[in-house]
């Protein structure tokens, strides 16, 4: 049986074909996002259709989650994002207990239960002083490109504390810092420090090992290492961060075509 799963991120559109009788993923992808979501992502979508030689009748459920799944209108149903992250992750890292996902536009926090549910769940879309986008800002001020952000992070001597809880405002002090002679290297770092204090603050002492990682943020270089340092704790990446929720919703699809009853 092959389903797909849909994630409509606000940065980026991810799609993957599964095998559901080998739990076999034939098929994955990312595209940038835009503003005609649903185009994007049936473009990507038949696009790993031929790339694995299949039909779209081959295809026997379709489950959207994420930022714009409500727009993507051919997928038969949609389920959250929260959902779909446990699922890929549980799929992955079987033992994870702790799931921090941080994208372009919010980050989450979930806490499973033994069977992998989540017990509990935080999410931060208001601010994006915890998220990918503090990361974009930063980058343009810089004029790097997100890729390299790990490698000037990681040439850092003295990270620079960034006290602002507002990307607008955490903006200005950036050009402050750069001003007086700062070296970018410390401002990154200290960037991805400010990030992570912001995820183990909504966290509290609530996490619970294993903790796994996973979203765009996570394909950072440093950022674990930060994230674990404010959490005290080992932080594991996700095998393909990114993927995690489409993976999800591709499971959760296969569920729902085995079990015609429990469809929604």
């Amino acid at each position: 049986m092959i389903c797909a799963g849909i994630d409509g991120g606000s940065r980026a559109i991810k799609v993957v074909l599964l095998d559901g009788g080998r739990g076999e993923v034939l098929a994955s992808g990312v595209r940038d996002q835009g503003i005609a979501h649903d185009r994007l992502a049936r473009e990507l979508f038949e696009e790993l259709l031929q790339a694995a030689g299949l039909a779209r009748g081959d295809v026997a459920r379709v489950v959207a989650t994420g930022y714009t799944r409500n727009a993507i209108t051919f997928a038969d149903t949609t389920i959250t994002e929260i959902t779909c992250h446990a699922v890929g992750v549980r799929h992955l890292v079987p033992g994870a207990a702790t799931v921090v996902e941080i994208g372009g536009q919010d980050s989450k926090l979930l806490r499973l239960s033994e069977d992998g549910t989540v017990r509990d769940f935080a999410m931060n879309d208001r601010c994006a002083a915890g998220t990918g986008r503090f990361l974009e800002v930063v980058a343009s001020r810089l004029g790097a490109g997100l890729e390299t952000l790990g490698e000037l992070a990681g040439a850092a001597t003295s990270p620079s504390p960034i006290s602002s809880m507002c990307v607008v405002f955490a903006e200005t002090e950036i050009i402050g810092l750069l001003a007086s002679g700062v070296p970018p290297a410390d401002i990154v770092a200290g960037v991805q420090a400010s990030i992570a204090s912001r995820v183990a603050a909504m966290l509290g002492r609530d996490a619970i090992p294993p903790v796994v990682f996973t979203g765009g943020v996570a394909m950072i270089p440093g950022m674990a290492q930060a994230l674990g340092t404010a959490l005290r704790m080992p932080v594991t990446v996700a095998p393909e961060p990114q993927m995690t929720g489409a993976l999800g919703a591709a499971i959760l699809a296969c569920r729902q075509a085995a079990s015609p009853g429990r469809r929604r």
